[in-house]
């Protein structure tokens, strides 16, 4: 039976509860330069959110009178928009959005004609609101005004797509820690044995009631071919006897929709190699902190990955540990 690969109905609030714990720890912990960028452009994000009374009132009188959301607006979308793209999708001069982008003095072309102004800028929002994020901008699908905590997390995301915080190497690093941090304690709370790198243990060799971290897993390709599957955590059950296949944890913190979407498969490769080679004795699970929504769990859950959420990781216990 499934921990939460088998419980649809609560994944959507599972969602919400991540996403507020990620940006919690990462308005708390994240280093100062990136808070300080991120509160600052959330700021920024959720002023221009307003004047477009929170996506509800997109037209292209709000992009004339307001020329310098475009760039926020193209990360409003799922997935975030390139200029080049939108230029494409909404048939529109290079120079109009270009101009509209300006970091200096955002506006619209002064040789640009009214009439192809208001033609271009209301393609331009139609696009915009056809592609709309509807899982991070939720209100716009039960048309019930935003709560402020729902205008919040949607403006966290697009600040974090603005400023690109969430690729940088310091951040992933101390999401990492903190995450195999909180599975550490949790273990070692019940009384499992924290295996230092360097014993030289493996999937065939580690002992019951031990775990270890970032162990290498052989998986067989084919054709005499094999590859090293790295995973997070590696935990041997207490009542499982020596030479049991172990309970593998693949650790993933996200602070962006569009990202884990586009990287949802990259797991179910892993566990499809693992399987492959280990029949129906691998056991694969994520743990889970940030923004991953219905679809990317729903496509997991598809693949038979169950998951553990951070934000309640006594579900752990609910795979024999």
């Amino acid at each position: 039976m499934a921990v939460n690969a088998d419980k649809p109905h609560m994944w959507k609030e599972d969602s919400k509860k991540s996403m507020d714990f990620y940006n919690e720890w990462f308005m708390n912990f994240a280093p100062k330069t990136f808070r300080d960028t991120r509160t600052k452009t959330t700021e920024y994000v959720i002023s221009a959110l307003k004047s477009t009374a929170y996506l509800t009132e997109l037209d292209y009188k709000v992009l004339l009178e307001n020329p310098s959301v475009l760039s926020m607006l193209r990360m409003t979308t799922a997935p975030p928009i390139a200029r080049d793209r939108l230029i494409g999708l909404a048939d529109v001069k290079a120079n109009l959005v270009k101009s509209m982008e300006d970091e200096e003095k955002p506006r619209i072309p002064p040789r640009m004609s009214m009439q192809a102004a208001t033609k271009q800028l209301a393609q331009i929002a139609k696009v915009i609101l056809k592609l709309t994020d509807t899982d991070l901008f939720t209100w716009l699908e039960t048309n019930l005004p935003p709560e402020d905590t729902d205008i919040k997390r949607a403006a966290s995301v697009v600040a974090d797509r603005l400023t690109g915080a969430r690729s940088d190497p310091i951040i992933r690093n101390a999401q990492e820690q903190r995450q195999l941090a909180s599975i550490k304690r949790w273990l070692e709370n019940r009384d499992y044995h924290f295996v230092a790198p360097g014993a030289g243990i493996d999937h065939l060799t580690i002992q019951p009631g031990s775990f270890a971290f970032h162990i290498n897993v052989p998986a067989n390709l084919g054709n005499d071919n094999e590859v090293d599957i790295s995973v997070d955590v590696m935990v041997m059950p207490k009542h499982e006897p020596p030479g049991s296949f172990p309970l593998l944890i693949e650790a993933k913190s996200a602070g962006d929709l569009a990202n884990v979407n586009k990287r949802r498969k990259e797991e179910a490769q892993k566990f499809s190699q693992l399987t492959n080679t280990y029949g129906n004795s691998t056991r694969y699970i994520l743990f889970l902190c940030g923004y991953f929504d219905a679809g990317y769990l729903g496509y997991e859950a598809s693949e038979g990955i169950d998951w553990v959420w951070e934000h309640r990781i006594d579900d752990l216990a609910g795979f024999d540990l």
